[in-house]
């Protein structure tokens, strides 16, 4: 990966959920006419599922740590 887009991503992390958000929108947008446009709106209707679901508390929030800890054990089973 190029310093520039290491810089960004660096930048983008540093951004409050919302603005995260915002930017995987858009950058899902701009690939568009790359994807499937079923599996495009499937997955930003599951962006935004989830995205509503953090902010109204009906989902538990775990660390991203913990996250790849359970994958990974989950993928040892």
């Amino acid at each position: 990966m190029s310093s520039t887009v290491e810089q960004l991503a660096a930048d983008a992390l540093g951004l409050p959920a919302d603005g995260r958000a915002l930017l995987v929108e858009k950058l899902l947008a701009s690939l568009a006419e790359q994807t499937d446009p079923t599996v495009q709106r499937l997955h930003l209707a599951e962006v935004r599922r989830r995205r509503a679901a953090a902010r109204d508390g009906s989902t538990e929030m775990i660390a991203g740590e913990d996250a790849l800890r359970r994958a990974r054990a989950a993928l040892d089973e």
